[in-house]
């Protein structure tokens, strides 16, 4: 056992990504934690972290896992490794709750692109785990949910288990495609930090349109700018699908809409990715679900 596993992070560390211990058949990092540093060796000068004590180098590596068979962690920042982690739905959870891989797959198809044909790993979970370089010199971190739900990534400050590493749960396993591909640009625009939002005033465009539509397009793009962080991305979509219904009566031009909420969710911190998939398909559904104006 120990052999195979210093199998797996040789292979890892062949790669180019820097691996370090997890214990014997868990996940968690095999390394003293700050609080019981003996500030010796590496940590002489301050305690060093399983980030920096990550290595690619291969006589660390025998070493290290010659004394027990030690799980293989990678640490992505270092690696350069952006991984896209698609979990699934606990056992206690409730049965609608979304699979990671599922609501990926729909990201990939609204934002127009195939799911991308990358290094990955079925997690012992049932998970899949999707290896990406990361563009040289960004400097991504980890998120949980930002890309989707149950979609997390990790980045720099994070870590994956590597194939090969087993647990009571089963095996990491690799699937398919022996190399990371680059993180694709429409996905970077999810994950890229985004600017601090604007204090400067809502101005919307001078358009002809109808006072009502033009007053609840004014009123729900201010919504947008209010929303707290977490629910932006939310409130844009249930003010867009407010509005939509006017631009079904033909009282405000769609692309109106559109720019207006375009610019009032970046300003309010959303990737302008996000808004524009959330303005699209709230518009869509509103325009198709809209009551004749008499009716409404």
């Amino acid at each position: 056992m120990s052999e195979h596993l210093m199998r797996a992070a040789l292979d890892a560390a062949a790669r180019g990504w820097h691996v370090f211990p997890l214990r014997p058949g868990s996940k968690p990092p095999a390394l003293h934690g700050e609080q019981s540093c003996p500030r010796t060796g590496e940590c002489a000068s301050r305690h060093v972290k399983w980030e920096q004590r990550a290595t690619t180098d291969p006589d660390r590596i025998r070493t290290a896992w010659s004394r027990a068979p030690f799980n293989v962690g990678i640490a992505c920042g270092p690696s350069g490794l952006l991984v896209v982690d698609l979990d699934v739905p606990k056992e206690k959870s409730s049965a609608d709750a979304p699979c990671g891989a599922t609501t990926f797959r729909a990201l990939c198809e609204r934002a127009g692109h195939a799911v991308p044909d990358t290094y990955r790993v079925r997690t012992a979970s049932g998970g899949e785990h999707l290896y990406f370089t990361a563009p040289a010199g960004l400097r991504l971190a980890n998120t949980a949910g930002t890309v989707a739900a149950s979609v997390d990534t990790r980045a720099w400050g994070g870590y994956v288990v590597a194939a090969g590493s087993i647990t009571p749960a089963g095996t990491y396993e690799p699937l398919s495609a022996p190399e990371a591909a680059p993180l694709p640009a429409w996905l970077l625009s999810i994950l890229q930090p985004v600017t601090a939002p604007s204090a400067t005033p809502l101005r919307l465009p001078a358009v002809d349109g109808s006072r009502a539509a033009l007053a609840a397009l004014e009123r729900e793009c201010a919504m947008v700018a209010a929303a707290p962080e977490g629910a932006r991305n939310m409130t844009l979509n249930r003010s867009a699908f407010k509005v939509g219904r006017f631009v079904a009566w033909g009282d405000l031009p769609r692309h109106v809409a559109e720019d207006a909420f375009q610019g009032t969710g970046e300003a309010a911190g959303l990737t302008a990715a996000e808004c524009r998939t959330t303005i699209r398909s709230a518009l869509d559904s509103s325009i198709r679900k809209a009551r004749p104006r008499e009716a409404a």
